[in-house]
């Protein structure tokens, strides 16, 4: 059995081809990145739980790193137990309200929701109240050593929120100041690097 892996899980919009940058930052683990083909945290988590099994029969340790909703599905998949660290960018954290917001958005009741079921909107995403259920049935369980950055100016998840997680989870946070929900200019990548050496080198003593 090989010993590590790195399983990347990409946010809206983005492609398993993205795992290619933690290549450089993971030189002694296999790195692989997950292009899942569905879009409710119950379908994605399944191809999420599917990936980190397969894995698992391969390799001792997995690594997990994900970003925005890539890590919302990661969190409700029950994958935990086998993450020995998990690296979390800009992860929604809090579904119910960035839903209850967009409601709030498009004066979209609750009840009317779950009358019509699906309602589109002017965000290019439906609301749904299969989805809204599901986050409601489906509070965040997670317990492996979890590490989160966030951006000092992102404009989809609040930073109450994810301080709230963080605290509860037990999880490090980091924020990049004057940093946004994408990280994706060479400034925002550099940080981004240098937060995942600075934790993967406290772990090992002191070196990677």
């Amino acid at each position: 059995m090989k010993k590590d892996c790195v399983l990347y899980v990409h946010g809206k919009g983005g492609s398993a081809q993205e795992s290619e940058h933690y290549k450089l930052l993971f030189p002694g683990c296999d790195v692989f990145g997950l292009d899942y083909q569905t879009d409710t945290p119950w379908e994605a988590g399944e191809e999420i739980r599917t990936a980190v099994k397969d894995l698992k029969k391969t390799y001792e340790t997995l690594t997990l790193i994900a970003n925005s909703v890539g890590a919302y599905f990661c969190l409700c998949a029950g994958i935990d137990a086998h993450v020995r660290k998990a690296y979390f960018i800009s992860p929604v954290v809090d579904m119910e309200r960035l839903i209850r917001e967009r409601m709030a958005g498009t004066n979209v009741t609750e009840e009317r929701l779950r009358a019509e079921g699906v309602i589109p909107t002017p965000f290019g995403e439906p609301l749904s109240w299969a989805y809204l259920s599901y986050v409601l049935a489906h509070p965040i369980r997670w317990n492996a050593p979890s590490c989160v950055l966030y951006g000092e100016n992102d404009a989809l998840i609040s930073r109450e929120a994810v301080e709230a997680f963080a605290k509860t989870h037990a999880a490090v946070l980091t924020v990049m100041p004057g940093g946004e929900h994408w990280f994706h200019t060479q400034g925002q990548m550099r940080f981004l690097d240098a937060w995942i050496r600075t934790s993967e080198t406290k772990e090992n003593g002191g070196s990677l």
